[in-house]
């Protein structure tokens, strides 16, 4: 996006969606409109991917046809959120801290972006135990359809190089 924009500006629209879909925002990738919120959404995804250990691209679950932003967000709700750990972190974090990224991240992924954080916030939000607001529906929360392979959503994507 940087090559696309001025180095000043703050927010735009573009009819050129650069990037790669998955950790693009939804504004950005259905609509070309792109702000500060959009990187905040992309570190969401990131945040998740070494959380779970799974990429958002290709993400697939033999029991169900969610997305990692759908399978993070049900497990969420559903009282399991360290279902979602990989175990691969083992003891190298508390509970505590694992519970506080995986909320952050489901904070930073939220569908509207005035409802996600800033990224000084994020920063904020990493170093301190204050509470977090409950999380609201994260945008891509996407199921594949039955009849499609791991990797595929049933949204269809497509860019402009």
């Amino acid at each position: 996006m940087a090559r696309t924009f001025g180095g000043d500006q703050l927010e735009g629209n573009t009819n050129r969606v650069v990037g790669t879909y998955g950790y693009m925002a939804p504004e950005y990738a259905f609509d070309g409109q792109f702000s500060t919120k959009s990187d905040v959404f992309s570190f969401g995804i990131l945040l998740l991917e070494i959380i779970s250990g799974m990429r958002s691209r290709g993400f697939y679950h033999p029991n169900h046809s969610h997305n990692l932003i759908g399978q993070a967000w049900i497990l969420w709700n559903e009282g399991r959120p360290l279902e979602l750990v990989d175990e691969c972190l083992g003891n190298s974090c508390t509970l505590s801290e694992l519970l506080r990224c995986i909320h952050l991240s489901l904070l930073c992924v939220q569908q509207r972006p005035e409802d996600r954080p800033s990224m000084s916030s994020v920063v904020v939000i990493l170093g301190s135990e204050s509470a977090l607001p409950q999380p609201k529906k994260p945008g891509f929360f996407l199921e594949k359809d039955s009849n499609e392979g791991p990797g595929f959503s049933s949204k269809h994507e497509s860019s402009s190089t």
